[in-house]
């Protein structure tokens, strides 16, 4: 299984993004190991989710332009006599 993981700068961002909405929306301080603390949890528990749906659609695009490509070469197959 992948782990996923973020570069420093990344979670710093991250952290700053969730502390700014908790202060505005929840009018609550969330501190900066509190942050962390949050976004690993939302890392370990979302973060397959939306990992794996990107791979989905990954894979339908792939699938796609796959089928085109058969379609093109169907269209330029020689008939034989």
């Amino acid at each position: 299984m992948t782990t996923i993981t973020l570069p420093k700068n990344k979670r710093a961002e991250l952290v700053q993004k969730f502390q700014h909405y908790f202060e505005q929306e929840l009018d609550t301080e969330l501190g900066q190991f509190d942050g962390e603390f949050l976004l690993d949890f939302i890392i370990k528990q979302a973060g397959p989710v939306f990992y794996n749906q990107g791979l989905a659609d990954a894979q339908t695009i792939i699938e796609r332009k796959t089928q085109d490509i058969a379609d093109e070469i169907y269209e330029i197959e020689m008939i034989e006599n």
